[in-house]
């Protein structure tokens, strides 16, 4: 379930107390520690073909735009 759709059901049940805390227990989104999902670019938020090597943290899209900023170089 994703987050937007977690918060929309706030509105229906804010005048059921008890029903909103069994909801928010069992439907809020997992904090994720490790794996795919907790790794995103910094800029675009893409969680594909990340480079997270020197702590760069940037898809390899967002990478081609700045590395010449970040000091890398293009050997041919």
């Amino acid at each position: 379930m994703t987050t937007s759709n977690y918060k929309k059901m706030f509105t229906q049940l804010k005048s059921k107390p008890t029903i909103m805390k069994k909801y928010i227990k069992h439907n809020t989104p997992l904090n994720r520690g490790q794996g795919r999902s907790s790794k995103k670019c910094r800029r675009c938020g893409r969680t594909a073909a990340h480079i997270s090597k020197y702590g760069i943290r940037l898809c390899r899209q967002c990478f081609r735009g700045v590395a010449q900023s970040l000091g890398f170089r293009k050997y041919n």
